[in-house]
């Protein structure tokens, strides 16, 4: 026999999208606690590169899209979060880069592409003097135009960390093979347990588990929501002194997937990591591992040959990023959600479109009159009883 505590939101999935709906949630006056099956970050948040952006790679070819008008309002928010003035105070999180740059090689096309695109968004795009280049550009053997975006880079883990701290008390363990949805007599959906004698209800589920999205959606035996992957093979390498860099580097072909997209992590013993996404990711799905390296390896030496790779440390990560389901399969434009009996699935699609996620959500619930009514002081008092607290994970290069 179950024990019932209530609570207004039960949020799955601890990812980015899950901590972000869980602070403006609480804040917002809902009492709203948060189930991780394994840790907080753990799948498509620390796998991501961290940048903020405007939408510019999706005008590279010369003509705004849907997806580029979705997003370009977007870094600004975020930016007045980690100055303490948005709608969530983020201050305490570490910026990699303010600026974030596209390179392009010395041909007319690559510089043509540049430009286009830089003209197609909101937001100005400058084109960086060679006087003016950052350190790591400023030492270049090879010729090629420079720009800065209005886009920048964030270390997930501290954002993770920030966003957990907030609200830790209200983040739990779960051991997802015993999970399971109870419904009321009208067949809608108003508790979950987990095997530990305790039932949750919640006037609303909300489901942002990423990839784990489609299992809860099954378990649910929801009709509507439906989720879609399009994986990545993203590259790695980890050297002491490598140099920050964070840039899009571009191609010959008018794609508006760049032909390398790199960040840099700081590691706790003092290396540096690259992390390579783009068109080397989206093309080594179902490549062997040394053979994506090698391809990384040339790709880097072409790039930026003026950089000494000899004894970096290599490695792969296949990603499944998860998304609403389209019905011709395309990747949606924007954060998404899909409502049902008294579940939410969400997506926010990618890391920049959280807080549209947010606002989404928290409009639907006032739409439908789902007004704060639970005290959870009881509830987060069981909860603490019967399960463990959701803790962070470490990205894989570590």
């Amino acid at each position: 026999m179950n024990s019932p505590c209530s609570t207004d939101i039960v949020l799955f999935g601890g990812g980015i999208a899950g901590l972000w709906l869980l602070n403006r949630l609480r804040d917002a006056g809902y009492s709203a606690v948060l189930l991780e099956a394994d840790s907080l970050g753990g799948a498509q948040t620390l796998a991501s590169q961290g940048i903020i952006h405007g939408g510019l790679k999706y005008a590279l070819g010369g003509s705004v899209t849907d997806a580029a008008n979705a997003i370009a309002q977007l870094p600004a928010r975020w930016r007045a979060c980690f100055e303490g003035s948005g709608e969530i105070d983020l201050s305490g999180c570490e910026v990699l880069s303010d600026t974030y740059y596209m390179w392009s090689g010395a041909s007319y096309r690559s510089k043509l592409k540049a430009f286009f695109g830089s003209k197609s968004l909101q937001g100005r795009v400058t084109p960086v003097p060679r006087e003016d280049f950052p350190a790591f550009f400023a030492d270049a053997t090879v010729g090629g135009s420079l720009y800065a975006l209005p886009d920048f880079a964030v270390d997930t883990p501290s954002l993770l960390r920030e966003l957990h701290r907030r609200h830790s008390g209200a983040t739990f363990k779960i051991d997802a093979a015993n999970l399971a949805f109870d419904r009321d007599t009208d067949g809608k959906l108003n508790a979950v347990s987990w095997g530990t004698g305790v039932s949750l209800q919640a006037q609303r589920f909300i489901f942002c588990a990423g990839k784990g999205n489609q299992d809860l959606i099954d378990l649910a035996r929801l009709s509507k929501p439906a989720s879609q992957l399009r994986p990545l093979k993203m590259v790695w390498l980890k050297k002491a002194a490598l140099g920050a860099l964070y840039a899009h580097c571009i191609g010959e072909d008018f794609s508006m997937t760049p032909r390398l997209t790199v960040t840099t992590h700081p590691t706790p013993d003092g290396r540096d990591v690259w992390y390579l996404g783009g068109e080397l990711a989206e093309a080594g799905v179902g490549v062997a591992d040394h053979e994506l390296i090698e391809r990384a390896r040339c790709l880097l030496a072409d790039l930026f040959p003026w950089i000494d790779l000899a004894g970096a440390k290599w490695g792969c990560l296949a990603i499944d990023r998860a998304e609403a389901k389209n019905a011709d399969g395309s990747r949606p434009d924007g954060a998404l959600f899909v409502e049902e009996s008294s579940c939410i699935a969400a997506w926010p699609t990618k890391l920049t479109l959280t807080p549209a996620l947010a606002d989404g959500v928290l409009e639907a619930l006032n739409r439908q009159a789902i007004a704060p009514l639970a005290d959870d002081t009881a509830a987060l008092s069981t909860l603490t009883q019967h399960l463990p607290p959701a803790t962070q994970a470490t990205p894989r290069w570590e």
